[in-house]
């Protein structure tokens, strides 16, 4: 719980979407993490995340792409919600979400570097051991996801001026960019 309450960019851009674009979205963001951080669990239980790891180059292009993606998010909640895309919004959350999650090398390293230190070679089942801690991460993740929405969208609908949701948009967008440049430089 503690790690999944460090600042990153699911956090970041979550709290941005359910402010500017409402529960609805933010709650389909919220599936597309889940199922984003579920299908690293997996990967990494069947041992390919850290093939990804141990290439430095792919590693990289990740990290650089999950940069550069987050710098996307940051300049769409920035501008006004009616000049935002604007396809289907709760498809568009789902989407982002899951993308968002996919480029996050926090989530992979996770799942290399802390989740096997409680697997117990001698009780068999590496992979079961490993799935099964990945879904209990990804509950705890989730009801965090939930929480900061839930929050979010309730601060939102307080702030009665236009003006007010506009700074708190932009706030929450050059908070999405120094996530990024933090994702950048530290994973």
């Amino acid at each position: 719980m503690l790690i999944e309450l460090t600042p990153g960019p699911n956090m970041a851009y979550l709290a941005a979407l359910a402010v500017s674009r409402g529960r609805k979205v933010a709650l389909a963001a919220v599936a597309g993490v889940t199922l984003g951080l579920l299908m690293l669990g997996m990967l990494a239980a069947l041992g390919l995340q850290a093939l990804v790891l141990a290439s430095p180059w792919l590693y990289h292009a990740i990290r650089v792409a999950g940069f550069l993606y987050l710098l996307w998010l940051a300049w769409e909640t920035w501008l006004p919600p009616d000049l935002q895309n604007a396809e289907s919004e709760a498809y568009d959350g789902f989407r982002k979400g899951l993308i968002t999650n996919l480029l996050n090398p926090k989530a992979g390293i996770f799942y290399v570097a802390v989740l096997p230190a409680f697997v117990n070679p001698s009780e068999g089942g590496v992979a079961t051991q490993s799935a099964a801690l990945a879904m209990i991460y990804v509950g705890v993740a989730t009801a965090i996801h939930l929480a900061i929405v839930l929050f979010a969208d309730v601060v939102g609908r307080g702030i009665s001026s236009g003006s007010s949701i506009t700074t708190i948009r932009r706030v929450l967008a050059l908070g999405l960019v120094v996530v990024a440049l933090w994702f950048l430089l530290k994973t």
